[in-house]
């Protein structure tokens, strides 16, 4: 079965996201969780086990989010979430909560809708100081 299959109920009740903002929120949940993880264990030191725990606030799943967009497509981040319907942290929350709804996720008694609202500018968030170094054309 596809995800488009999969998620064929959410689609159809919330059409502004395309099937490519919730593989890409998807992948920026794990994305997150491995931040987290890596973090963890880095405070930790070595030696230490890192916490059971998988779970991520809204807050640092926008965070994810944004440094997987910028990974992935680099000064296009903005322009490709957009083109999926994805225009503000606002709309990460949106998504999240459709696959909750779904069940495709699971919500904690921490966490709240309103975590994703402003969490940071979309256009200031992904606008990146790229200098273009051009050769000396003798």
């Amino acid at each position: 079965m596809s995800l488009r299959d999969e998620l064929a109920g959410v689609l159809s009740r919330d059409p502004r996201y395309s099937i490519h903002a919730y593989a890409f929120m998807f992948e920026a949940l794990e994305y997150t969780k491995n931040l987290k993880k890596r973090a963890q264990v880095r405070s930790r030191g070595r030696g230490s086990r890192a916490s059971k725990t998988r779970h991520v606030t809204g807050r640092e799943l926008c965070e994810g989010a944004r440094l997987l967009a910028l990974s992935h497509y680099g000064l296009l981040a903005l322009v490709v979430l957009n083109q999926w319907g994805i225009r503000a942290t606002s709309d990460l929350g949106e998504i999240v909560y459709n696959l909750i709804q779904s069940g495709d996720l699971e919500q904690s008694s921490d966490d709240s809708r309103a975590d994703f609202d402003q969490v940071y500018d979309f256009e200031a968030a992904f606008r990146r100081d790229f200098v273009l170094a051009l050769d000396d054309v003798a």
